[in-house]
């Protein structure tokens, strides 16, 4: 029997196996709506055999986007756009869900493949930050939210919701990793304010909290809420595991159901000890020491490692991005190879050399 490809259920919803496609940016939408790249990218994903799909980091307002190329959601309209996708993901027997978020002082950026660096040709948008420190040197200085517009930023967040509820999505995933706007607050080296939001870790916590247990309301209790964290800064003075512990005790207590366990980024020069399954180690030590289901993510590639991530009780679900990108059908292969029945489109399977029926 595989672990990995046995079933997970959390508040009612299950997924077939526990692969999950991580969200991943494609920088490919138009004002913020799902195009037929979007169709094409996920609904694979859903046809390759995953048992969970995430869609992108998708900000939930324009200002909150990385790139003028994200996706967004904050209008009916982007909930109608994305909706067929949903509801193809579900016919093919996976779940859905989207990565709610917003860039903070990372935001207002060039795609990757024009530059990747802040926009500077007079289209950047003013971007907030718990406090006023840019990202890098030549980044745009955040201007420091005021408990205000904290307020209005939580109502977004909340908006956002119920559009991906009226999309039909079975999963929230809120991003508070990767130095955006949510982490932004959590990390010492991106807060330094001395207010009530900022300070010790339970003052940086303060205002996430809030979002999750504004998040929590909206979607009620028959759909999921994940966390992504970083859970390491990877600099002295940011973010460690005993910290990002306790966050997790307080998110779970908050209403979130599973911590998506990453690292890094909110400062440049981290020095991060790359290599495969690197932070199966975070996912493990949250899983055992906050007492709620995590899922563990980067560069796991292998069938067999991922087996044994589930098997041996690192992590609850294993999330896949790049190796995913490089074949859509990786959790249908996977199976072949951990010798379980793959869930093969019928479409697809007189090209699939372990048929049972030739045609």
């Amino acid at each position: 029997m595989s672990r990995l490809f046995e079933s997970f259920t959390l508040r009612g919803v299950t997924l077939r196996n526990r692969i999950v496609v991580s969200p991943m940016c494609q920088y490919s939408s138009t004002d913020g709506l799902a195009t037929n790249w979007h169709m094409v990218h996920l609904g694979s994903r859903a046809i390759g055999g995953a048992g969970l799909i995430i869609a992108e980091a998708t900000g939930i307002c324009p200002e909150g986007r990385i790139t003028p190329g994200d996706l967004g959601l904050w209008s009916q309209a982007h909930a109608d756009a994305l909706k067929p996708i949903v509801d193809f993901i579900h016919e093919h027997g996976a779940k859905a869900g989207i990565q709610l978020g917003h860039a903070g002082r990372k935001g207002a950026r060039f795609k990757p493949w024009e530059g990747n660096g802040p926009l500077t040709d007079g289209s950047a948008w003013p971007i907030p930050g718990p406090s006023a420190l840019s990202f890098d040197k030549d980044w745009q200085v955040p201007y420091e939210m005021t408990a205000a517009q904290l307020r209005e930023m939580t109502d977004l967040f909340v908006t956002s919701t119920g559009f991906a509820v009226n999309a039909g999505f079975d999963v929230i995933e809120l991003h508070m990793a990767h130095g955006y706007l949510l982490h932004e607050f959590l990390s010492p080296l991106s807060n330094t304010r001395g207010d009530e939001y900022g300070g010790d870790l339970a003052g940086r916590a303060k205002w996430p909290l809030e979002v999750i247990k504004a998040v929590r309301a909206a979607l009620g209790d028959d759909r999921l809420l994940f966390v992504r964290v970083s859970a390491i800064d990877w600099v002295d003075g940011g973010l460690d595991m005993a910290q990002s512990v306790q966050l997790a005790k307080w998110f779970r207590a908050a209403g979130a159901d599973l911590i998506d366990c990453s690292t890094g980024a909110v400062v440049p020069g981290e020095k991060t000890p790359i290599g495969p399954g690197y932070q199966v180690p975070v996912a493990r030590g949250i899983r055992a020491e906050a007492g709620i289901p995590t899922g563990a993510v980067g560069m796991i590639t292998d069938p067999a490692q991922a087996e044994q991530i589930v098997a041996v009780g690192d992590a609850d679900l294993v999330f896949l991005a790049r190796a995913t990108l490089r074949n859509p059908y990786w959790a249908n292969h996977a199976a072949e190879e951990l010798g379980v029945e793959a869930n093969w489109p019928i479409q697809y399977k007189r090209a699939v050399a372990r048929r049972r029926t030739a045609w």
